[in-house]
């Protein structure tokens, strides 16, 4: 019986978490940073996937997005191994499949495979027995509805969504949805929100806590308690090379995220006790 079990527990197949919104700017890079730090400071195991050519979340956990063999392109490309692209970060349990410059021109390089939206999902298949070491794989995509986006959303099984809470961010998401309905209908069925999470919130600002009641009443349970703050040593600690959770745990930023990985893992706990 016990072999059975240790048998099925390896064979779970870890959180694929596309982190996206259209829009710029709405700290989604940084989100994906800080809450796989603080996931991996708590014990659990994290990769990033950095599908942003831009490569700040390569640079933001001390990485070049300059770096000719180990990134992202080259493992779609088929010119290196899932192995060979891994790197590890300073922070115990997180590893990072960095980005490059070079990843912007795959959709122009792919134009003629009828299969492209799936190539990431493919790679992670099989690549299961690396992929089934993390309890969660991060994808950072680029602020765009592009075919890199779409890779994203065919290999992942959740998305997060950071909603900056300022005008118009709402209109803005309506639209991101219905691209999601969109994917699920057409390449990927079992995909689904694990939550939006309210971003660069001012509680000085009118306009912020208006965005928070629209989005709770529109969203409902699918909004997360914990909302991150406008905070200078967010936007400080990628010029570091470090997540913000690491540059200055104390800050307004740091508790909010780690807070937030608290909520994560408590949502986890609350999906496996339904399961």
């Amino acid at each position: 019986m016990d072999s059975y079990f240790e048998c099925k527990i390896k064979i779970v197949k870890p959180n694929i978490i596309a982190v996206i919104n259209q829009k710029g700017g709405v700290g989604k890079t940084t989100t994906v940073i800080n809450l796989a730090a603080s996931l991996s400071i708590l014990g659990l195991n994290n990769l990033v996937i950095d599908l942003d050519p831009q490569g700040n979340a390569t640079t933001g956990f001390g990485k070049s997005n300059n770096d000719e063999e180990k990134n992202i392109y080259n493992l779609l490309i088929k010119k290196i191994k899932f192995d060979q692209g891994l790197q590890k970060t300073n922070i115990k349990n997180l590893d990072i499949f960095g980005s490059n410059v070079n990843l912007s021109g795959l959709e122009v390089e792919t134009a003629n495979d009828e299969n492209r939206a799936f190539i990431l999902k493919k790679i992670l298949e099989d690549n299961s027995k690396i992929i089934n070491n993390y309890d969660n794989i991060f994808i950072d995509c680029p602020p765009s509805l592009s075919l890199l986006t779409i890779m994203a959303l065919v290999s992942a099984n959740e998305i997060l969504v950071p909603l900056q809470t300022e005008f118009f961010a709402l209109e803005g998401i309506t639209q991101l949805v219905k691209t999601i309905d969109r994917i699920k209908v057409n390449l990927n069925p079992s995909l689904s929100i694990r939550g939006i999470l309210l971003t660069m919130f001012d509680k000085r600002n009118k306009l912020s806590s208006q965005v928070d009641k629209e989005a709770r009443n529109f969203f409902k349970k699918q909004v997360y308690e914990s909302v991150i703050p406008r905070n200078v040593r967010l936007s400080e600690a990628p010029s570091h090379g470090q997540p913000c959770v690491i540059y200055d745990n104390n800050c307004s930023g740091s508790k909010a995220y780690k807070k937030l990985a608290e909520e994560f893992i408590a949502q986890s706990n609350n999906v496996g006790s339904a399961a």
